[in-house]
């Protein structure tokens, strides 16, 4: 790390920032890690614990649920798909002794709509370490640690998220480290998660006495001791602060900065946290940052807007951790409350990054990767004035490489059809041609010819649809003879009307005629 701040990230800053992406990710209120952190520094002060330790338990606490995207898909049947619900149900209960989890459990998976003998899969997984709790605990911690040392935290760090969900009588996992053998970061930031679930579930007084049942179990007793004893007037001094801002003056061993290397591979670990969330989106960021560098490179741009084209890629789908997979991996038609839960990712992605002053214009810019010229796209419905260069290159990489891509409901397409498809978003006069162009190239397509320039404005594809509306051919008929939807179709003779300033066939019609475009 850096001293002094080559480009302005704080090390710190980038760890809250992904913590609040994981917050999402645990079904839980925004700023919760921030808490978890805050409580586990007080409970460490109070037991005299090392300022090494201390560090330690500082990003420990911050990244402890970092690997929550990991094993969404893996319990795709075990939860009906709504991984988060179910990580917001056990937020209170889950290091508790197997027979309090278990209600809970039931009750969750019976509501989503789970098949089969619900009780007996809910003991299974309860019940031995190769279940699918134990799989999902593993992979939370195997990625935690991964993760955690692409953005540049220590071994030491590293190791503790690789323990993340050890107890201290040693049935957590993955090793059933227990006692003492549990590393204090460990001990600390379990301890002071279940301090910020409970004391807003509880108030202080019910955190305790659930507290009390654990002692022993899943923690140290000699912590809940210690916030038995001091915990009003920790919760007093955190519930009064701002807890963004004391968690960046409390981040240990004075400010570390990042390099411009280290910010480009920790904002490609923040790309990967989103995509591995399932097998589908596995590469999607990272393939969307090459497309748009590319593409803003071959379009003219500065080296600092290209720059920020790629890192805002990287960073797009950041906000897809808050929604269940139910949604994500559903392979029919998905229902208005679906798309409205789907619309939100841009929302979270462009909030997440908002607190970051660094951060914060790439978050405008990963926040509008779904935006379209035409007002049509999310969450603002931006339209062309509102979108710069960058984010018209965005949007049309993101939406190549998600037609590139395979899809629960549908199989990747190729790159020529994927051309044709972008090719109507543009004559609908939803993506931006330059950009889409700019991003096929860069995907491989082979280049598009010289396009004629068309009276009135039309592009290629509207002069196809004129000629066959002086045909006087129906938008069904229009879309068999193009390969396109019907909708579609009525979308082009809609922009012919409003470029030629028409409203009727003939009037369009006579328009060609006079300009010679019913000749191929």
């Amino acid at each position: 790390m850096n001293s002094q701040p080559p480009e302005g990230l704080r090390l710190a800053e980038l760890i809250a920032a992904l913590s609040l992406a994981t917050d999402l990710g645990m079904g839980q209120p925004m700023s919760q890690a921030l808490r978890t952190c805050l409580f586990a520094l007080a409970l460490g002060r109070t037991l005299g614990v090392s300022d090494r330790d201390l560090a330690d338990t500082y990003y420990t606490s911050l990244l402890r649920c970092v690997g929550c995207t990991a094993d969404a898909h893996d319990v795709l049947d075990f939860a009906n798909g709504d991984d988060v619900g179910l990580r917001r149900t056990l937020a209170g209960v889950a290091n508790g002794t197997p027979d309090e989890v278990a209600p809970h459990l039931v009750r969750f998976m019976t509501k989503a709509g789970v098949r089969g003998d619900v009780g007996a899969r809910v003991e299974e997984a309860l019940g031995t370490r190769d279940g699918i709790a134990a799989r999902s605990m593993s992979a939370h911690c195997e990625v935690g640690a991964m993760l955690a040392g692409r953005v540049g935290l220590g071994a030491t760090v590293c190791d503790a998220l690789r323990h993340a969900f050890e107890r201290w009588d040693g049935h957590g996992f993955p090793d059933g480290q227990t006692g003492e053998q549990v590393p204090w970061a460990v001990r600390l930031a379990i301890l002071a998660r279940d301090i910020e679930v409970l004391t807003r579930m509880h108030g202080l007084e019910g955190a305790g006495e659930v507290l009390q049942t654990r002692r022993g179990r899943a923690h140290d007793p000699s912590a809940v001791d210690a916030f038995i004893r001091h915990g009003a007037a920790i919760v007093a001094e955190i519930e009064a602060s701002d807890a963004w801002a004391e968690v960046l003056r409390q981040e240990p061993g004075g400010t570390a900065w990042l390099s411009a290397d280290q910010i480009d591979e920790a904002l490609t670990a923040f790309a990967d946290f989103a995509d591995v969330k399932m097998p589908y989106t596995l590469g999607h960021s990272r393939a969307v940052a090459r497309l748009a560098e590319a593409a803003s490179r071959d379009m003219g741009a500065s080296d600092g807007e290209v720059a920020r084209v790629r890192r805002a890629a990287l960073l797009h789908d950041l906000g897809r951790s808050g929604i269940s997979n139910a949604i994500w991996e559903h392979q029919g038609a998905l229902s208005m409350e679906q798309w409205e839960r789907v619309r939100l990712h841009a929302y979270y992605t462009e909030r997440v990054l908002a607190c970051c002053k660094y951060l914060r214009p790439l978050g405008t810019l990963a926040g509008a990767h779904h935006e379209r010229l035409d007002g049509s796209g999310y969450h603002r419905g931006s339209h062309r004035t509102e979108l710069d260069r960058s984010a018209r290159v965005l949007a049309a990489a993101d939406a190549c490489q998600a037609m590139l891509q395979a899809r629960p409901h549908r199989a990747a397409r190729t790159l020529e059809q994927t051309a044709r498809a972008l090719g109507d978003e543009v004559s609908s006069g939803r993506l931006d041609g330059e950009a889409v162009e700019a991003v096929l190239a860069a995907a491989g397509a082979p280049p598009q010819r010289s396009r004629r320039s068309w009276p009135g404005g039309l592009t290629d594809r509207e002069v196809e649809v004129l000629r066959l509306m002086a045909q006087g051919r129906s938008n069904r008929e229009m879309s068999s003879r193009l390969g396109i939807t019907p909708k579609t179709a009525g979308h082009h003779v809609q922009h012919i009307y409003d470029k030629l300033g028409f409203s009727t066939r003939a009037a369009a019609a006579i328009f060609a005629l006079e300009h010679g475009l019913l000749d191929p």
